[in-house]
Order: structure tokens, then sequence, then C-alpha cells
């Protein structure tokens, strides 16, 4: 196994936001609605993951990277309560579609969920590459 500097690793989650955002587009395109909003989750989860790797970070549970999250970025003011509280509320719609049977999200929800997600992972990939 290969030893990764933080910022290789950082580099590589931040790569890996980038590529899932990518995907979305064509889970809208096909109408895979909950799909699509997994993908804008994930998206922002390893953009996050990215910035607090690169601050030697690591929490271990989607609830501590969220925590560490706010911890660090969020109350300090790096980024806004307003695109902290999409990538919550991301969370939380990733989990209604991942696990509760007969959920399904609509066409308008889910595209309206892909300008603050890029937002969000735009501005996470700003700090990275501070």
């Amino acid at each position: 196994m290969t030893d990764y500097s933080p910022e290789e690793y950082s580099e590589y989650r931040l790569q890996r936001a980038l590529e899932t955002i990518k995907e979305v587009e064509t889970h809208i395109e096909k109408e895979f609605w909950n799909t699509a909003v997994n993908r804008m989750y994930y998206a922002c989860f390893y953009a996050v993951g990215a910035l607090l790797i690169k601050y030697n970070v690591s929490p271990s549970t989607h609830s501590g990277v969220r925590q560490k999250f706010g911890q660090l970025f969020v109350k300090t003011g790096k980024i806004s309560k307003t695109l902290a509280k999409h990538y919550t509320d991301l969370f939380e719609k990733r989990n209604k579609s991942d696990y509760n049977d007969f959920f399904d999200y609509d066409e308008d929800t889910v595209k309206s969920l892909l300008p603050p997600t890029i937002e969000f992972i735009d501005s996470i990939k700003e700090l990275v590459e501070e």
C-alpha cells in the first residue's frame, strides 16, 4: 500500500467531488432523481473531506465530517451558513431517498438542488486550493 501525503489525498478527494458532480447531469438527463440527489450529496461530502484532510482532520463518520466542517469552517465564517445548510439538507435528502421505501424526488426538486451544490463545491475548492 502506498502512503499519500495529506496534499495528495486532499487533491484526490477534490477530483472525486468534481467527477461525481458531473455524474449528476447524466442522472438528471435519465430522470434518476434519487440517484442524482445521492450523487450531489456525495460530491459535497468528497469536497468537504478534501478540505478537512488538508487540515489533517480525519473524522470517521458522515456526522463527524459534518460536525468538524461546521466547527472549523462554518462557525469561523469561511463558508456561509446558507451553503452549509444546503450540505445538511442534501445529507437529509440523501438519507430519505436511500432508506425510505416508496419515496422518489421529482424533477423540479432535483434540478433546484444542482446550482447550490455546484456553488458549495466551488467554494470548498477555493479553500482547498488556497
